[in-house]
Parts: C-alpha cells; structure tokens; sequence
C-alpha cells in the first residue's frame, strides 16, 4: 500500500526526492517538497503507525467513494424533473439495520489494532538505557544527558550566518529552519528514554521518523521513548503553537553508532562544539565512502 501511496506523489516530489537522498546521510530522512506520504521509518513504532495508516486507508477510500456515488444516484434518480411526486416513504428496516451495524463493524475494526497500537506506544520492550530530558523554550530546546557525569545544552535553529564556522553548509543535509546548532546525539539500537517538560510555554516534542510526539507542559515531566534501528540525522519540530518564533523550532536527532557515541559523550563534557566537529568529520568520512563504494 505504501508503495502505491508513494506512486501517487507529483513528479515534482520524485525529482525533489533524488536530489534530497543524492546528499544526505545514509539511511536518514527529511521533509522533501511535494511530500504526501510518512517520512521513512527509523523506529519499530514508526513502521506500525505507516501499517496502521495504510491500513485505515482501506476503509475510507470505499466508504468514500460509496457515498459520492449514492449521493450522485440520489441527485440522478430523485430530481425533481425525473420525480416529479416524490415519495412519502418514513421507515425501510433494512436499510437502517444496514446503517447501524455497517458502521459499528468498521469502528470495530479500527478500533482494535489502534488500541494495540497505542497501547505499543505507551509499554516499552525493554529498559531504557539512556535517558535524556528534553525541555522546551521559547523558542530553543535544552537537553540533559542523565549519565555518569550529567551533560546539558542548548539547541537552537542554526542562523545562516553560522553556517560556515559550524561546518553545515551543505543544505541538503542541514536544511534551512530544519538545522540546528547543536543537535542530541543517541547510539543506534538503542532504548532511549525522553523526558519532555518547559519553561514558559506549552511545547511537543516530536519527531516524525521515530513516531514520538510528546507534550512539553511547564512543571509537569512526560514521558516518551524511541530506539533507533538506523544510522543518520533526524528532523523534526515543536508541534504546538507556542509562539511568534514557533516555525523556528526544530528537533535534530543525531543516531551513530555505539562507539562514535561513546567518544562524542566523552569529549562533549569538556568540548561540546569540538565534539560536534569530531563527529561530523567522522560521519562525513563514513558517507562518503560508502557512496564510493556503490
């Protein structure tokens, strides 16, 4: 289902699509123009929510398209010129039964895999094994890495005029009100859990690949979590209206590997952009040898 969903998009998204992937890191994804379907999933949720997705699909399009045509008959059939005395007909048992149980059969059958869906969302498969907590501003993000040695900073959309000195000139990868100057970075495969909160304002916390939209309530801490299962930058952005600056307030996620993680918390605690540089040298190497490779 998905891949005729993705068939359907203009041609305008297919070419903006190539350009998009011939520049990205491996195995990421990002809002394309023309965009009408999910972004890739990264996460095990993710891929429900698509299923689930396509799955309501198969009731709508039906029930849809039942209803333009029996309007359509109704206009046809029962016009006044063709109908002239129209009937006085008050009760049809058939079709009421029809009407009642027809649309608790459907109900049933949406409601059921939702409910499994999120009751997914809500009982992680395992502990998690780091936690940071992610609290919004207007109109930044804080994160705080609950390790060993507690590790926080700011994360703000990047300015253009720090895009050379931050290393991101590339758009394709660090799109413009999509990138950031310090994104959280989290190891792949692995049970993260995110505690969302605020200072001022109602913010959410979301991201679309990894399926986690979480309120951020001032003086209140919710909870989400995600693992990751692939490599690359994340995009996403506070979806609640919390402002004048509020199309200003993205969500980098930053997912490597167990080792690459290791080192850049390390060097963070003493050197968080030398740290940021590090990485991104060392993820750019990676990238670009496996173009090579292809």
């Amino acid at each position: 289902m998905r891949k005729f969903l993705a068939s359907a998009k203009f041609l305008a998204s297919a070419g903006a699509a190539a350009t998009f992937f011939a520049g990205t890191p491996a195995n990421a994804d990002q809002p394309v123009a023309w965009q009408t379907t999910f972004q890739a999933p990264a996460t095990d949720i993710m891929r429900q929510i698509e299923w689930f997705g396509n799955y309501t699909m198969w009731f709508i399009i039906p029930i849809t398209v039942l209803v333009l045509l029996l309007l359509a008959y109704c206009i046809v059939r029962f016009r006044a010129s063709a109908n002239p005395v129209p009937s006085k007909t008050s009760h049809n048992t058939l079709i009421e039964v029809v009407w009642t149980v027809g649309p608790v059969v459907v109900l049933l059958c949406l409601a059921i895999p939702s409910f499994q869906l999120l009751t997914a969302q809500y009982t992680p498969p395992e502990e998690a094994k780091l936690t940071v907590k992610a609290t919004g501003n207007q109109w930044n993000w804080d994160y705080e890495y609950q390790t060993g040695s507690t590790l926080s900073f700011n994360s703000a959309v990047l300015q253009d005029a720090d895009r050379a000195a931050a290393g991101k000139e590339d758009r394709k990868v660090y799109p413009r009100l999509l990138a950031v100057d310090n994104e959280m970075v989290v190891p792949v495969n692995t049970m993260t859990r995110v505690l969302v909160t605020a200072t001022d304002v109602i913010h959410s916390f979301a991201m679309p690949s990894f399926g986690i939209k979480m309120d951020a309530v001032p003086g209140r801490t919710n909870e989400t979590w995600f693992k990751a299962e692939k490599e690359g930058l994340y995009y996403g952005q506070c979806s609640q209206l919390c402002g004048k600056d509020h199309a200003f307030m993205p969500i980098a996620i930053r997912v490597v590997s167990d080792a690459q993680f290791n080192s850049w918390l390390a060097a963070a605690k003493t050197n968080l952009p030398g740290a940021n540089k590090a990485l991104m040298a060392e993820v750019d190497g990676q990238n670009k040898v496996a173009v090579a490779g292809n």
